[in-house]
């Protein structure tokens, strides 16, 4: 049977796509690309990082307070400084941050309205 590999990208729509990648390349260091997209490699990656696929619930509040049906989580070098920089550049930093036997969690809410969920994966 053949299989799925991995996650290839995250799509979505923005009023403003070029405003909002110069924001998240100001903010949190996004090697944007001249196609207005951006990539990463694995190797970026620390050691723990993994990428995950799960669905919620359609009752969840998990992504409050945005209003999609979905949140960007994003791994993280250090969470603490990740977060005065949003919150510098304006973003609503939601939440207190959480910490499990995998990582740190921290959140905030872009200038679009996404719920993000950052990530430091534990050493």
């Amino acid at each position: 049977m053949a299989k799925v590999l991995g996650v290839g990208g995250i799509f979505f729509k923005s009023s403003d796509p070029k405003k909002l990648l110069e924001w998240y390349t100001r903010w949190l260091g996004f090697p944007a690309s001249d196609q207005g997209s951006v990539m990463f490699s694995p190797q970026s990656m620390p050691p723990n990082a993994v990428t995950v696929w799960s669905a919620f619930e359609s009752g969840t509040t998990y992504f409050a307070p945005s209003e999609r049906a979905y949140m960007f989580n994003l791994v993280v070098d250090d969470l603490d400084e990740v977060l005065k920089q949003v919150a510098e550049g304006g973003a609503q930093v939601v939440g207190k941050m959480e910490e499990a036997d995998y990582g740190r969690f921290g959140w905030f809410m872009d200038p679009d309205g996404n719920k993000v969920e950052l990530w430091q994966p534990a050493e």
